[in-house]
């Protein structure tokens, strides 16, 4: 399994503009080996809001066919150019392979 984690800090009151852009469907919720999306929101912090989007594929593999599909490279091109919104403080991707995922004891019970 492979992880996708987006961070994008943004100015106060802005979390949502950024949670309702990844929270849309579009292209990515058809690619054979997405699992899901997770879309997070930090306010702790009073100066910036924090999203941290998850995004998990099955395997690498199924991340670099979204990377050389035609509609990603679309979105690519249109984006081309374009700065990201004023609110946006700053933005970051990480990629993490998992290397293992304990069920809780609670869900094990539940399906054995």
């Amino acid at each position: 399994m492979l992880i996708q984690q987006r961070t994008i800090v943004v100015q106060p009151g802005n979390a949502d503009k950024v949670v309702e852009r990844f929270s849309k469907e579009g292209p990515l919720d058809g690619m054979e080996g997405l699992i899901d999306v997770t879309v997070m929101v930090n306010k702790k912090n009073k100066e910036t809001e924090e999203v941290v989007v998850f995004i998990r594929w099955e395997s690498e593999e199924a991340w670099k066919n979204w990377e050389k599909s035609p509609a990603h490279l679309e979105g690519h091109r249109n984006a081309r150019g374009q700065q990201p919104p004023d609110y946006v403080v700053s933005s970051t991707v990480k990629m993490f392979e998992v290397k293992k995922v304990r069920p809780g004891q609670f869900r094990q019970r539940q399906e054995g």
